[in-house]
């Protein structure tokens, strides 16, 4: 799951780790990448960072 920040800070939680931090990106692009790297699929829908943290 990919979270952003105001400040543009992008960090990406495993949900089948519990939500757990995997990684942190200073961009939106950054992340991104990452993920399409490791050939991760996106998924609709959302999730409030209070159900998370």
């Amino acid at each position: 799951m990919l979270g952003g920040d105001r400040d543009g800070t992008c960090r990406i939680f495993d949900p089948a780790l519990e939500y757990k931090l995997i990684v942190v990106h200073s961009t939106y692009e950054a992340a991104q990448e990452w993920l399409l790297e490791d050939e991760y699929e996106r998924a609709n829908g959302q999730l409030l960072p209070e159900k998370i943290l």
